[in-house]
């Protein structure tokens, strides 16, 4: 039984705190995880700067409720479910990806969580576990599945080389060539192609 693990923003979805920069003008918000490797900095940066700007959660979900899936994302996710277990292990927060999760078709995602105050202040993210990718697919593995996985960033190299076979979908050029290993892609239909004939080898 083959199982296939998928990032959630960059891979189907915009990245969503590009997205908030865009719509405050705060350029502070464009850094992601393939800018930033260590995920706590990166969070605690942005906490900093939703607390300097006055910014608070409602403000992220309105931004979120007007953000639609990439082109041919729910296509992709549609066809790969018709023959494969997917889970999306995202860094991403539950209290962000409901809306994208119900034009994706609702698939499984394991995520993480915000702490919010009851003014909608956004005080801290809780971690579901640390490196929740790498250990999901050494889990599923652990279950005798074949695990095949796909990301764009830093924050998904771990889940990349813990999986039977990892590949890149649209990295930064600088990411790529850190990781030579994974083989890049474009485009989801050459992902798909891929994973279909990484599955028949395994």
């Amino acid at each position: 039984m083959h199982i296939v693990c998928l990032d959630l923003e960059g891979v189907l979805v915009p990245e969503i705190w590009i997205a908030f920069s865009r719509a405050t003008g705060i350029e502070g918000f464009m850094r992601t995880t393939r800018d930033e490797p260590d995920y706590d900095r990166l969070m605690r940066y942005r906490l900093a700067l939703l607390r300097e700007h006055g910014l608070k959660l409602p403000d992220i979900q309105a931004v979120i409720a007007g953000m639609a899936p990439l082109p041919g994302a729910r296509e992709f996710l549609d066809a790969l479910r018709e023959r494969y277990q997917v889970v999306i292990l995202s860094d991403t927060f539950y209290q962000f990806a409901d809306p994208l999760m119900a034009q994706l078709g609702r698939p499984t995602l394991l995520c993480h969580r915000l702490v919010v105050d009851a003014d909608g202040t956004v005080a801290d993210y809780r971690l579901r576990m640390p490196d929740q990718k790498r250990c999901a697919v050494e889990a599923f593995k652990a279950l005798n599945f074949r695990v095949l996985a796909a990301g764009d960033s830093y924050n998904d190299t771990a889940m990349l080389a813990a999986a039977d076979v990892g590949f890149f979908i649209h990295p930064p050029p600088a990411i790529a060539a850190q990781f030579p290993q994974f083989p890049v892609h474009a485009d989801l239909p050459s992902l798909r192609a891929s994973i279909d004939a990484a599955a028949a080898r395994l």
